[in-house]
């Protein structure tokens, strides 16, 4: 490739005292590059992000023998030998108080649909039924390796740097992963996780790799965001996508019943503004659902209740956090930096209800 440098000669006007009534030559480099950006209203992409490994769809069984294959199960199992679960006296980090200011880590939990309860008054109370999956820490970046990463240098640039905590869920077979993808597990000692997360703690509330994280990690009563992505509803028109009334569906209306009319002015500011309501793709982004009430936990099934509705259809991962209103933030210690279980090997209540909750098969009539 060469480049081309072009040189322009202008002359100046006759009646330009400046330029002394003499030309002059400005010379400069013409890039013919056309450099694109994306638009500023765009939301949401429908292809993979760059940093996603692609999966190995490929499995042929059918030329494996039963014995080979047999053979190659054991070493994989062998291979992704589990270490966990991990007592809080095998923890290798400094042991340190909860403190207001703790950002603990959240949790990788699947929508399995919506559930009413009753309080005592006899109201409903509607509930969204979150499953916690088998949550590990795959790996602890620190504030000061983390800063220097390309996401953790444009979030951090103006703040004090955090940690990082990756968090997989849902153990699956290697065979369907590709081998860069299954090295990230395979110091670990897990099985590859077919959905992984990042968050962001405090350096107070590190795990070590291996840790699990149950629905015991929060507490009944407590405040909870929780992240999700919408119902993807394709392309839609402005009725649909944003509540726009129509036209008249009669007195001369010809195909004008759903359209959004005028999209601009026709005098000053001749254009059409950004951010115009207009139809386009409906859903697919990430949304919050904040404050949001555990009303019930299980600890046999690492089932979570939630008052109210969470972002996503159902069968769809959320990841679940301590909220940041400060309002309904902890006022009391909760386990930190996660719950484990007792070590004396006795069992954890199976049901946690909140007190406002009638509990089934209880007396609901007290003379």
């Amino acid at each position: 490739m060469f480049q081309k440098t072009v040189y322009i000669l202008l002359a100046a006007p006759p009646r330009t005292p400046s330029l002394n009534k003499s030309p002059f030559i400005v010379g400069f480099f013409l890039n013919h590059d056309q450099v694109r950006t994306m638009s500023r209203v765009k939301r949401r992409t429908t292809h993979p992000p760059y940093w996603h490994v692609l999966k190995n769809p490929q499995k042929v069984d059918d030329k494996i023998s039963a014995d080979n294959l047999r053979f190659v199960r054991e070493v994989i199992q062998e291979k992704y030998k589990n270490k966990s679960p991990l007592k809080p006296s095998e923890l290798q980090i400094e042991k340190s108080e909860w403190d207001p200011k703790t950002k603990r880590s959240g949790v990788i939990a699947r929508n399995i649909g919506m559930q009413y309860m009753w309080d005592k008054d006899g109201k409903k109370v509607k509930c969204t039924v979150l499953h916690v999956l088998d949550n590990h820490v795959i790996r602890y970046i620190p504030p000061e390796e983390y800063v220097k990463t390309m996401t953790g240098s444009k979030f951090f640039k103006y703040k004090k740097p955090l940690g990082c905590l990756v968090v997989g869920a849902e153990a699956r077979n290697p065979e369907r992963f590709t081998k860069q993808y299954c090295n990230l597990f395979a110091s670990v000692g897990l099985m590859p996780k077919k959905t992984l997360s990042r968050f962001i703690i405090t350096p107070n509330a590190a795990l070590p790799p291996c840790t699990p994280i149950t629905a015991g990690h929060f507490v009944v009563g407590q405040a909870v965001d929780i992240s999700g992505k919408t119902i993807d509803y394709g392309f839609q028109g402005v009725v649909k996508r944003w509540g726009f009334k129509g036209g008249p569906a009669s007195h001369g209306a010809t195909k004008f019943h759903r359209r959004g009319g005028t999209i601009g002015t026709g005098r000053d500011k001749a254009r059409v503004w950004p951010g115009q309501k207009m139809p386009g793709h409906m859903g697919s982004e990430r949304r919050f659902s904040k404050g949001l009430k555990i009303m019930r936990i299980n600890m046999k099934y690492n089932v979570i209740y939630v008052k109210g509705t969470v972002p996503g259809a159902t069968n769809t991962i959320v990841r679940i956090f301590d909220t940041i209103l400060p309002l309904r933030k902890l006022k009391e210690a909760p386990p930190h930096p996660t719950y484990f279980p007792p070590e004396d090997g006795t069992q954890p209540e199976e049901d946690i209800w909140d007190s406002s909750l009638h509990v089934f098969g209880s007396p609901s009539i007290s003379v």
